[in-house]
């Protein structure tokens, strides 16, 4: 097969306030997997918007087999055989048509203007025969697409892509949403997108043991710049590719400070609702203690979260607080009983995108701001320019968008506001999905200060080895149930993933 290249030439692009490109030179070809990585705010996903005709305000060149090509919107990209699945699967398919639907959706679209009739057999027996090439055969092309798991939804855009004539297909934080299981499948499909469609990927993942297992080569970004290229190799460490995105060294493992706890004062007795996916949940809690709540995606974890939270209604059992039995119904009221949740699509709840920095500080306790019915901004301003500086939030300004930062700075935003409100329990569902390591060890620092001032901290996540570094005790879910209480300290990622898979027997060690 012919090899396609894909290039930029100083590329550069600016946001206001942020230098967000500065002469990027980057190479890419078919037939290779290609890891994009960088701490948040590196340039990553702007560089991969800008091949994707998602960033028009470029300068510079980007070239295809040497020729010069204008990629000023989606659709010129589209033609050109360069196609993104992002992160946020659900923003790019229409969840009330069909899979045959959303994978022909290109062409019913282009084909059909003038001519309204469209062929439905054959337009399923082509869906059918672009999931066969990708040898996917749990999905059928009638099912909705609102009825598919996440898994299924990126398998759905990825046969959209090669349907397409793709020559290049950038996958951006493919495996964040995915369960070890699923992520075995993704990278499936990806080697064969490689060894049999002749189709370059770039991987963009802060998973860095993903990338030395799926990658050829990694390309780090640093401030906007291309730092360097280098081969994955068997001698090839997270390590170096970590103190290569940092620019400097770096420690692994997070030492877990020790915090004197308190008397008990929280607990949760046989807590059942999260639309049917929590089902007798209990738990307890000590003053300045970080409880862990593992398990695999599906468990039950952001619905037992969100659930104690007021965002699923919960239909059994008790919330108990100070010795108070708490009536949650609503975020609201889980708000006035100084009940926090971080959760885990910051995007869609945890900030608000289209709002400054300043307001999303003071969002989650504006009473605090208010002189009558109306916002103090001396008051919020003061207000955010105090956690921008102790959270270590990266912004041009307080008035910068929210939706214009990196992910770790969302995700600091989304913290911070909890902090301006002062509460009692802590809640964190996946708070390092996406986040690099650099603002993931930001973010262990704050949840351990929150822990040092006499709050509870519950952290939810599905990466056992974070619970292990942050957590004292963990609890363990599956099919909305706990299956174990494991004390940090005596137990072992092997154990967790035991309890995990729905063992009954007790955890026997080697």
């Amino acid at each position: 097969m012919d090899q396609i290249t894909l290039e930029t030439r100083k590329v550069s692009i600016e946001f206001p306030g942020v230098k967000a490109l500065s002469d990027v030179d980057f190479q890419v070809s078919t037939g290779e997997i290609r890891a994009l990585v960088g701490a948040n705010g590196a340039g990553k996903s702007t560089l991969m918007k800008v091949l994707a005709g998602a960033n028009p305000s470029y300068q510079g060149e980007v070239l295809l087999n040497g020729e010069v090509v204008e990629l000023r919107d989606p659709s010129a990209a589209k033609k050109l055989g360069i196609q993104i699945v992002y992160q946020e699967v659900d923003t790019a398919l229409i969840p009330t048509l069909s899979v045959a639907e959303n994978v022909m959706l290109n062409d019913t679209v282009m084909n059909t203007r003038g001519r309204p009739v469209i062929n439905w057999s054959k337009m399923r027996q082509e869906a059918r025969e672009v999931l066969g090439r990708l040898n996917i055969k749990n999905i059928n092309a009638r099912t909705l697409v609102q009825d598919l798991s996440l898994a299924q939804k990126q398998m759905v855009l990825i046969a959209r892509a090669i349907q397409s004539q793709c020559s290049f297909l950038i996958l951006d934080e493919p495996t964040a949403p995915l369960s070890d299981t699923e992520t075995v499948e993704l990278f499936r499909i990806v080697r064969h997108l490689r060894d049999t469609e002749n189709i370059g990927v770039i991987f963009i993942s802060h998973r860095i043991h993903e990338i030395i297992q799926i990658c050829h080569q990694y390309t780090v970004m640093r401030n906007g710049e291309i730092v360097g290229t280098r081969d994955v190799t068997a001698e090839t460490t997270s390590k170096e590719i970590v103190e290569m995105m940092l620019g400097r060294t770096f420690e692994e493992n997070f030492p877990k400070e020790q915090v004197k706890l308190g008397e008990e004062f929280f607990e949760v007795k046989d807590l059942a609702g999260g639309d049917g996916k929590v089902n007798g949940v209990s738990i307890h809690m000590k003053r300045g203690e970080i409880i862990g709540i593992a398990g695999l995606v599906g468990a039950g974890k952001s619905e037992f979260c969100k659930t104690l939270f007021g965002g699923y209604k919960q239909t059994g059992g008790e919330i108990i607080l100070n010795g108070k039995r708490l009536k949650i119904k609503t975020p609201s009221d889980a708000v006035r009983e100084r009940i926090a949740l971080v959760p885990e699509e910051r995007r869609k709840e945890g900030v608000l995108v289209n709002e400054d920095v300043s307001f999303n500080l003071s969002a989650a306790s504006l009473g605090k701001f208010c002189v009558a019915s109306f916002v103090n901004k001396a008051k919020t301003d003061a207000n955010a320019r105090k956690y921008v500086e102790q959270l270590g939030i990266k912004t041009p300004s307080i008035r910068q968008w929210v939706r214009n930062l990196s992910g770790g700075n969302q995700q600091k935003v989304a913290v911070g506001k909890w902090l301006a409100a002062d509460c009692d329990v802590y809640i964190f569902d996946e708070p390092t999905k996406g986040v690099d390591v650099g603002a993931k060890q930001d973010i262990f620092r704050l949840i351990y200060d929150i822990a040092k001032a006499g709050n509870g901290v519950i952290y939810a996540s599905c990466e056992n080895s974070e619970l292990l570094s942050i957590t004292d005790r963990v609890y363990v879910m599956y099919d909305g149930r706990i299956m174990a209480e494991l004390v940090t300290a005596d137990t072992s990622e092997d154990e967790i993933m035991h309890y995990s898979v729905g063992g009954t027997t007790a955890y026997v060690k080697a």
